[in-house]
């Protein structure tokens, strides 16, 4: 059995729950991940970092590091023939730094050795000069003229996208609102802190082939983006992707796959090995977008949104990774689930010398939410409206246009998830919760509600490739081309084929993203991961039914010697059953009647898209904008504030969320859980320092993650609403959990603060300083 290949046993209908396929292999510490893989007489890679935040490189001296006994090769970019260029749109990180260094962490140097011990040794005695350059590590400095620009010959110096969309009369109509307020919010940076850091390895076969077993979330698109960069024949790199130990974005893209590549071009036919240190992680490894944003909003005396004018500021660091990708979602979601008719949402997204920025669990949303979740709290205190009834009033429906001009043609569960918080008695009962606070204790109860696009939107073709195949034993095979990053994506593909083929889970097998093997089916990203791929498995599955459908009725009329009829027939676990007369076929017995090429079956998917052509955000286009499918939620969370030290409390926290039709309650409840757990990380515990560009938070004692001790009971309610574009009319429900929690948090927080914190991660030093500005430190 290869690598890739697994046998589970037995799933039940959609709707029903079921334990991961993937539980007891990984609680057991049975599952090898891409981290876990030792082949005999591997060698050993590492990079040079970069000291510097933005320098010229005089002189790298690597003849110390050549001449350590068991150093195989150090390389630089002089030793790259192609393009030495990753990325999507913008192809401009190099590989490894030519002349310039634009963070503090940058690559440099790559060396191969035969042992950890000598790669460190040789690592340290590779010697750089630099030349220091201004660096560039304000946002607002980057904008200047004057500043120093970071990727020469760009029209619009450090901006690497900016737009503008305008609805309506724009900004236009605040001076006609009743009530009006201004909310400027700035959001950290948030590392990924997956269990798994970035790791693979890589040999070049006999055959030429590159072979790499990788943690990554985009197999296919590495293909061609190291094809690019390292001059090598996409066809020739054979990418696998077992399960990966966590990823949230932080793995969609190239991360050690280009030094794997190029460390096997050098290695004589070894295997080669590599993993970021945990340190290594937070100094190079991307981050959560940092976003500075400035809010106006404002309403009738009625309570209803008349106007919004918003800039967003989005800090992605030297290189583009997907930093214009994660901006243009930000700027389609900066209005909130709201009808609001005039609107302005400008802004920009930014090269600094800043560590890099790219894809992260929410995908720029997150940031987008605490901007407009907070103003419209403090719009609805300042028109004397409750926050609940005031979103309610507002709520986007079915039919109606979101701020950025969007009409949602789709599934729009909002109303109903605000009803469902409304009803629940953490709601209802807040004010009697409230007064029960102990000494030196302050109670407050904040919510947010939210919304989220599905898939990649117009331009970027959103499609799945499924395989299935009956093997000649009778057992499914299930090729799944979209990587699990631990969300469980891969036991839903298995639950989806075994519901639509009739199979029990001992007759199937499922073959983990391969190259060579399972067929492109774009990255595990998006929230559209069993959206996309769960609908070509629908069209998989139903041409193999009636592939084996047709086959039986030959052998059963041959066996009566009179007609049967396809609906005669029951597929059903392991045989088909003649139902007239009670026969049946095994479906072992039925393989062996049919060639091997009828056995597979192959479906593509693309899903469809927006149709509307805005007539503003047009450079958003390309990147995403606008979407067609939405999920939607609303959160609740009640905080007990500690008014001598400032230590917040997350007491309880609840979701109602509308992702669709529930495939599998479990699995669907294990991700809002995961998405709550780390909105919470990142709303108090996650404080990412930087101190002149340089990371000075590298690792779990700085760095503080929440753990299951500081987690509240985490509820999550659905609204189930059938979305006819989902398979069984299900929607993405990755991101949603995550995006409405940090301004819940924070509109909790000013309630009992009485004044709003705005800054970065909402830390108990900041808290006990609102307390103490606004009198309240030590109160009883």
């Amino acid at each position: 059995m290869k690598q890739s290949e697994r046998i589970y046993g037995n799933p039940p209908g959609i709707g029903c729950s079921v334990s991961r396929m993937d539980a007891k292999t990984k609680v057991t510490g049975q599952e090898v991940y891409a981290a876990d893989h030792y082949p005999n007489g591997c060698l050993w890679a590492g990079v040079k970092r970069s000291s510097q935040t933005h320098a010229r490189l005089i002189e790298v001296d690597l003849e110390v590091a050549r001449q350590l006994p068991g150093v195989v090769a150090v390389l630089t970019s002089r030793d790259i023939e192609g393009s030495n260029r990753l990325g999507i749109f913008e192809k401009d990180q190099p590989v490894l730094a030519e002349y310039i260094v634009r963070y503090c962490g940058e690559a440099i140097a790559l060396v191969v050795a035969e042992s950890k011990d000598v790669l460190e040794q040789a690592l340290k005695a590779i010697r750089i000069e630099y030349e220091k350059l201004e660096a560039v590590l304000d946002l607002y400095l980057a904008l200047q003229p004057e500043s120093p620009v970071l990727h020469s010959g760009r029209a619009d110096g450090n901006v690497l996208l900016r737009d503008e969309i305008c609805c309506g009369r724009g900004a236009a109509a605040l001076s006609e609102c009743a009530f009006s307020v201004d909310v400027s919010v700035e959001v950290n940076w948030q590392d990924h802190a997956f269990l798994e850091t970035e790791a693979g390895m890589a040999k070049v076969e006999e055959d030429g082939t590159i072979s790499l077993v990788v943690a990554t979330q985009t197999p296919f698109r590495d293909r061609l983006e190291l094809g690019e960069a390292l001059k090598v024949i996409p066809q020739k790199l054979h990418i696998m992707a077992p399960y990966l130990g966590g990823a949230f974005g932080g793995k969609d893209g190239i991360t050690v796959q280009g030094f794997l590549v190029l460390a096997a071009l050098h290695a004589g036919g070894r295997p080669v090995r590599m993993q970021y240190t945990r340190e290594e992680r937070f100094v190079a490894g991307t981050k959560r977008h940092p976003a500075q944003m400035n809010y106006r909003l404002g309403c009738d005396r009625e309570g209803q949104l008349q106007a919004l004018d918003c800039e967003l500021l989005f800090d992605t660091g030297a290189y583009a990774a997907m930093g214009a990708e994660v901006f243009a979602l930000a700027m389609e979601h900066a209005g909130g689930p709201y009808g609001i008719p005039n609107s302005r949402i400008s802004g920009a997204v930014v090269y600094t010398n800043n560590p890099l920025a790219s894809a992260f669990r929410g995908f720029g949303v997150p940031q987008a939410a605490a901007g407009i979740e907070q103003a419209m709290d403090e719009l609805a205190k300042r028109a004397g409206f409750d926050p609940l009834e005031f979103r309610l009033r507002n709520a986007v429906q079915r039919g109606g246009i979101t701020p950025a001009g969007v009409r949602l043609s789709q599934s729009v569960g909002l109303t109903e998830c605000l009803k469902k918080l409304a009803a629940h008695p953490l709601w209802t009962q807040r004010q009697a919760w409230r007064e029960e606070a102990p000494a030196f204790k302050r109670r407050g109860v904040g919510i947010a509600a939210c919304y989220h696009a599905v898939g990649f939107g117009p331009i970027i073709p959103d499609y799945a490739n499924a395989k299935l195949e009956l093997k000649a034993d009778g057992r499914l095979r299930v090729y799944a081309g979209v990587a699990d990053m631990g969300q469980g994506n891969a036991s839903t593909y298995l639950q989806i084929a075994g519901h639509l083929l009739s199979q029990d889970m001992e007759e199937m097998e499922l073959v983990l993203p391969d190259t060579s093997q399972t067929l492109p089916s774009c990255s595990s990203s998006a929230s559209r991961t069993t959206f996309t791929y769960g609908k070509a498995l629908e069209g998989a599955a139903a041409t193999l039914k009636e592939r084996l459908l047709a086959r039986a009725v030959m052998l059963f009329t041959f066996q009566f010697l009179e007609q049967v009829h396809g609906d005669d027939l029951l597929l059903c676990p392991g045989k088909i059953i003649h139902q007239p007369s009670g026969r049946e076929v095994p479906l072992a017995l039925l393989a062996g009647f049919m060639d091997p090429s009828e056995r597979t079956v192959t479906y593509s998917y693309t899903c469809p898209v927006n149709k509307q052509v805005p007539e503003t955000g047009k450079k958003l286009r390309k990147h995403g904008f606008p979407h067609r499918v939405f999920a939607y939620g609303a959160q609740l969370v009640r905080l007990e504030v500690d008014t001598l030290s400032g230590e917040v409390t997350v007491c309880d926290f609840l979701n109602c969320i509308d992702a669709g039709n529930v495939l599998n309650p479990q699995v669907f409840e294990q991700q809002i859980q995961g998405g709550a757990a780390q909105g919470i990380g990142y709303a108090l515990f996650e404080d990412f320092v930087l101190q002149a560009g340089e990371v000075r938070t590298r690792d779990f004692s700085t760095y503080i993650l929440p753990t299951a001790l500081d987690l509240p009971a985490l509820e999550t309610v659905t609204a189930n609403i059938y979305e006819d574009d989902g398979p069984f009319g299900m929607k993405g429900a990755g991101e949603i959990s995550i995006d409405g929690v940090l301004p819940a948090i924070a509109n909790g927080l000013a309630s009992i603060t009485e004044t709003r914190l705005v800054q970065g991660t909402l830390t108990g030093e900041k808290v006990l300083a609102a307390l103490r500005q606004a009198g309240l430190e030590a109160v009883r």
